[in-house]
């Protein structure tokens, strides 16, 4: 009885990568802009925990694993898709790899969530604006009577 090997492949991972950040690895993130691919790798809260602390320095995946209940490996996916969202970078060689925060996409992120601040700011201006003209309107109105004496005296 001879015994047949069969290669054992995962199909969700890209082995045809290039570099560690290869920032056009896969499909659906490499289509998108770099707004969303930014946006999409910070939808996990541990990955904005990450950032958080790669804000204070850089950090290499080890320390960046020590105050999480999760391992390395887990962690290096977390630094591998924020840097493949181009949130983070690391250099390719040398034994100490630090994962570095990249100010340029969070450049982006803000300058998108200041023009919609600026337009809700508007918005708002125009409602107190509203508001103030009717209570000012309100002031000089000749007395009524309120609405449940209206309906006593009909």
């Amino acid at each position: 009885m001879t015994r047949r090997r069969f290669a054992v492949v995962n199909h969700l991972v890209d082995f045809h990568r290039r570099t560690p950040c290869d920032p056009t690895a896969g499909a659906d993130v490499a289509a998108a802009d770099p707004l969303s691919r930014a946006f999409a790798a910070l939808a996990d809260p541990t990955r904005r925990d990450l950032v958080a602390r790669l804000a204070d320095g850089d950090a290499t995946v080890q320390e960046l694993a020590a105050p999480h209940a999760m391992s390395v490996q887990a962690i290096s996916k977390h630094v591998r898709v924020l840097c493949d969202a181009g949130v983070v970078t690391r250099p390719g060689d040398g034994q100490r790899r630090p994962v570095h925060l990249d100010a340029e996409v969070f450049d982006l992120m803000t300058a998108w969530i200041e023009r919609y601040r600026r337009q809700a700011e508007a918005r708002y201006q125009r409602l107190d604006a509203v508001l103030a003209d009717l209570q000012l309107d309100e002031r000089h109105a000749p007395d009524q009577p309120a609405p449940a004496d209206r309906e006593a005296t009909a």
